[in-house]
């Protein structure tokens, strides 16, 4: 178990490894931040066709709900979740 020197000394070296990767980061090229500061993820059904057009907010959201899946969070809120939500 760590006493207080220790996690003292712990966030002390990751905030020295925090800005040294900083350092680092900032001799590379405006293009290899770009390349490498953005992570792809395929979406199901989003990506899958070049656009969509929607003649409303409410057209877009009830395609959502109805298209896509659940962990991407398109959709409504559950209401567990609009409980949690309210409660903050």
């Amino acid at each position: 178990m760590l006493g207080p020197e220790g996690l003292s000394e712990m966030r002390h070296d990751w905030l020295d490894d925090f800005r040294q990767q900083c350092e680092r980061n900032l001799q590379r090229s405006v293009a290899e931040r770009m390349r490498y500061g953005f992570c792809y993820v395929y979406k199901p059904v989003l990506d899958d066709a070049p656009w969509r057009s929607f003649d409303s907010t409410a057209e877009y959201r009830k395609w959502c709900r109805e298209n896509l899946p659940e962990y991407l969070g398109y959709g409504e809120p559950t209401e567990l979740q609009k409980e949690i939500l309210d409660a903050a």
